[in-house]
């Protein structure tokens, strides 16, 4: 199964990559492509049409030339024009008749020979300049032609003709497009490795907290991974290294709750099995060694319910079960119902309750009476379990602005500084040896919490814990 998870992994990582590539490199593939083409196109028009336009217009003025001659000298000053002409190195001048053969030529080369070109007859058809761009018929060399009809007195007479080699043309053009291609495929090639790089970037860090996270969900809680970016991948890299630190500690936490809630549920589950065996067997001597026995089982008993009692809390709370009953209430009677709940119970322990009350006749607030009745009752108890051999607790509540403010205090040990921070998490129990369930607290918070209150724990000044419960006036 794991092996599985991971090549899915791995599969999903290449097709981020792939995905990444297509969807960058492609978009940049394109724009170079069209770059390229547009290029092209211009550099076409460039070293192709714009010959052919100069030639045609350098035609045209010749031809228009001969409309200054007589019919009867238009031959020889045709002869004198293409024999004179100076760029021969370059263009080749030429005056063709009207069946399309050269008369004259600017290097006698062509003198004598019909071409056959189509721009020849589309110029004396059409009575204007006519361009052309392919191979002689007969030295086939690739040539680019324009002609332009000489017209004397309305009459075609003749063609004027410019015709140029190709060679260095298609050479120029062939060099400029190995250029623009060379320099597209550079910068392909930059944005391709560029991106290439950047992807690995992402994708192999990814890869390697895949791995780690397949190992964390394995059941290896408390994994670390290197952290190697200070950014997003970083970031992530954090957060998944806080998740299982979290996960280790919750699950170390857990063992140790069902270590501790097991060990505390065979302590009074083992007294009350041992009483109930001994008077069931008629084991007892006397009515007062039956009169405790009784009390034993009944208070392991109570005790017992309790822990179930903040189990069910605890489970209400994790799942979204928890649930209040808001009323309208008076904080200081339900304080004086849990004080007087304890009164009797304290005294039997040996340990005085101070009850200090405030001028105020009521603290009205909105409140659930039947868990803050739990809070009180939950945090006097706990003064009791863990204060208690200071043989002394103390209750006070007071009116202090839009709030009203509960204090219980014992006269104990106190707790460790170090273990503060941590007293009102779940199952945490720290150093203590009194016996409980470690979520008593943890649940009092969340209820006070949800009476838009605060409950604080330090260490009173004379020694001994206080807590301090803040909860909102109704107005």
């Amino acid at each position: 199964m794991g092996g599985t998870m991971k090549l899915q992994d791995q599969v999903k990582i290449r097709g981020i990559r792939r995905r990444w590539l297509v969807n960058s490199v492609g978009v940049v593939l394109l724009i170079l492509a069209l770059a390229v083409g547009t290029f092209m196109a211009s550099m076409w028009g460039y070293y192709y049409s714009d010959t052919a336009d100069v030639l045609m217009k350098q035609a045209t003025t010749i031809a228009n030339g001969f409309r200054l001659y007589t019919r009867s000298d238009y031959l020889s000053t045709a002869q004198k024009t293409v024999t004179n002409y100076e760029d021969k190195s370059r263009l080749e001048l030429q005056f063709l008749d009207t069946t399309g053969a050269v008369l004259f030529s600017g290097n006698d080369l062509t003198a004598g020979s019909t071409p056959g070109t189509p721009d020849i007859q589309q110029a004396m058809n059409d009575r204007e300049a006519r361009a052309w761009r392919g191979q002689d018929p007969s030295t086939r060399e690739r040539i680019l032609a324009a002609s332009c009809p000489v017209i004397y007195q309305g009459e075609v007479v003749g063609v004027i003709r410019y015709v140029t080699s190709l060679t260095g043309i298609d050479r120029q053009f062939a060099l400029s497009t190995a250029v623009i291609l060379t320099i597209a495929l550079g910068i392909f090639a930059m944005v391709y490795f560029s991106n290439l790089y950047f992807v690995r970037s992402i994708v192999e860090p990814l890869a390697g907290i895949t791995q780690i996270a397949q190992v964390i969900a394995d059941g290896s809680y408390g994994v670390q991974i290197e952290k190697q970016y200070d950014d997003e991948i970083g970031e992530l890299t954090d957060a998944i290294n806080d998740m299982s630190r979290k996960i280790g500690q919750a699950e170390k936490t857990q063992s140790e709750f069902i270590s501790s809630v097991s060990h505390e549920l065979r302590t009074p589950l083992t007294a009350i099995t041992g009483w109930a065996e001994t008077i069931q067997n008629g084991e007892v001597r006397s009515a007062d060694d039956l009169r405790k026995g009784m009390g034993i089982i009944v208070s392991e008993a109570r005790r017992l319910t309790n822990m179930v009692e903040e189990l069910l809390e605890f489970s209400r709370i994790e799942d979204g079960r928890f649930t209040l009953s808001v009323e309208p209430l008076d904080l200081k009677a339900e304080l004086e119902d849990a004080v007087y709940t304890y009164t009797e119970f304290f005294r039997k322990e040996g340990i005085t309750l101070d009850y200090t009350d405030c001028p105020e006749e009521k603290l009205p607030i909105s409140g659930d009476p039947e868990r803050l009745r739990q809070v009180f009752c939950n945090l006097l108890d706990n003064a009791a379990k863990h204060g208690g051999a200071g043989r002394r607790i103390s209750v006070s509540v007071r009116q202090d602005g839009e709030e009203a403010e509960v204090c219980i205090r014992d006269y104990g040990a106190g707790v460790p500084e170090e273990e503060l921070p941590f007293i009102k998490n779940k199952f945490y129990k720290g150093s203590s040896k009194a016996r409980g369930s470690g979520i008593g607290l943890a649940v009092c918070e969340e209820i006070v919490t949800r009476h838009n209150g605060t409950l604080e724990i330090r260490n009173a000044g004379g020694g001994g814990c206080l807590v301090s419960i803040r909860l909102p006036l109704k107005e």
